[in-house]
């Protein structure tokens, strides 16, 4: 059967950019319907407890699925530069160890979040009318990471050979079945938020099977054999040189957002659940910023490893003109509409709810530029190899986030905790956007570059 790699080190930037990008946030899209599916299902039929108690998971799912998903997508960029540099024998041997690394974190990971469940939970301030509900529900993820990292380094492996389709496919597969499930968990057989838990479990281990057999029919370049398996020591420091700093990246920013849960949830179950409203819209609509960093790591390791920096350059700045144009018409969305959207996940009538999702809104929808380009330029320099300097925009995002927190929350408004993310997102920029710069005025030499991909 034909291979669907996607070779972008040729042709139009822009439309390689776009072509590649609409797949991935679609993907993502559905990626991120897990938790809203689970939100809106258990506001509707349990109720708004639920959904404070689903909501107020989100930055700590992002903490532990964001170190994974950091972890592989670190690793796909050395596939990538191998792949766009056609060293085909050295991709196969990175892709079997990064398998060996994904599973051995997600063992761990599992092991120390199920112990660590409930301290963790204290820790945020969880009121205790929700707490056993978050911590059922938290407890039946952590078990089932080892899928979640299956599925996150699967799709990355297709998506550092240019096939960002194939995963977006799967998803709405699993989507599907996930608000299946968890309508037949909840509203049919009564099981709680637990069963929401379960629902997205099982769908994120469908799309994972899915991934393995997609490649095993269609990608006979990520065919593995024995000798691919060999513990190569050096391999595994190069992977977890890039992967680590992305993870913690990812991380780092989770943690800035669960201190700014913490904050939140000292005002109760109500801003709670407007807060965890607000965060899944913004979410969907912040998914064109994920895909386009996503498709610039790809598209700038593949011409990175080809040795083409010109063409890095020009896909840099097209991409952040698109970011700059979607963001103003997010920012009209959010502003005007933002009230209605929140309907989707509680009642109208619930209008106190709705005003603290609104609140959340007015508060930060002038900054969605700025959170646009965090993207590009993390990711862009992610894709050129370099993962410490994207991890120090995270340090600056959660020392903003802290901040505020200390200074503000408990002592005014909620809308004054809400200012937390723009300052980190303005925070974040401070040292990557400039080194960009320097690090493009250093590859203007192309021997360099080809030094490096051996």
């Amino acid at each position: 059967m034909k291979s669907t790699t996607n070779d972008m080190t040729t042709g139009s930037p822009v439309k390689l950019i776009i072509m590649f990008m609409i797949p991935m946030c679609l993907g993502n899209l559905f990626q991120q319907f897990y938790n809203i599916a689970d939100s809106i299902v258990a506001g509707k039929f349990i109720g708004v407890n639920a959904l404070a108690a689903i909501g107020s998971t989100g930055s700590l799912m992002f903490f532990v699925t964001g170190w994974l998903n950091g972890l592989s997508s670190g690793f796909a960029i050395i596939i990538a530069q191998m792949f766009g540099a056609k060293k085909y024998d050295r991709m196969r041997h990175y892709v079997a160890m990064s398998i060996y690394l994904m599973a051995a974190f997600s063992i761990a990971m599992t092991i120390g979040f199920c112990i660590a469940n409930g301290p963790i939970l204290r820790l945020m301030n969880t009121p205790d009318e929700v707490f056993g509900d978050v911590k059922a529900y938290m407890g039946i993820i952590y078990a089932g990471l080892i899928v979640t990292g299956a599925y996150n380094a699967l799709a990355a492996f297709l998506r550092a050979l240019g096939d960002s389709k194939s995963p977006l496919y799967f998803l709405i597969i699993s989507a599907v079945i996930n608000v299946i499930l968890d309508i037949v968990f909840i509203a049919c057989l009564g099981m709680g938020v637990e069963g929401c838990g379960y629902a997205t479990v099982i769908a994120q281990g469908i799309s994972a099977l899915c991934c393995l057999f997609y490649i095993s029919k269609r990608f006979p370049l990520l065919h593995l054999e024995k000798k691919n398996f060999g513990i190569a020591w050096g391999s595994f420091a190069r992977l977890l040189k890039l992967g680590i700093p992305m993870g913690l990246q990812f991380s780092i920013t989770a943690i800035g957002t669960i201190i700014v849960q913490g904050a939140i949830n000292v005002y109760g179950p109500v801003y709670m659940a407007g807060f965890s409203a607000a965060g899944k819209i913004q979410n969907v609509f912040v998914t064109v910023f994920t895909s386009f960093g996503a498709t610039i790591a790809t598209y700038v390791g593949q011409n990175r490893g080809a040795g083409k920096m010109d063409r890095v350059k020009q896909g840099v700045k097209c991409t952040q003109l698109m970011i700059w144009g979607w963001s103003f018409l997010f920012m009209f969305l959010m502003f005007f509409f933002g009230r209605y959207l929140t309907y989707m996940f509680v009642d109208p009538s619930e209008q106190d709810v709705v005003q603290a999702a609104v609140t959340y809104f007015k508060t930060v929808f002038w900054a969605y530029p700025f959170l646009g380009s965090i993207f590009l330029y993390r990711n862009t320099l992610q894709g050129m190899g370099y993962g410490l300097m994207p991890m120090l925009g995270g340090v600056f995002e959660l020392v903003a986030r802290t901040c505020i927190v200390i200074a503000i929350a408990g002592h005014t408004s909620f809308a004054g905790v809400c200012f937390a993310d723009p300052a980190a997102w303005l925070a974040a920029l401070v040292p990557i956007v400039p080194y960009y710069f320097c690090v493009m005025k250093k590859y203007k030499n192309i021997k360099t570059v080809e030094a490096m991909n051996e």
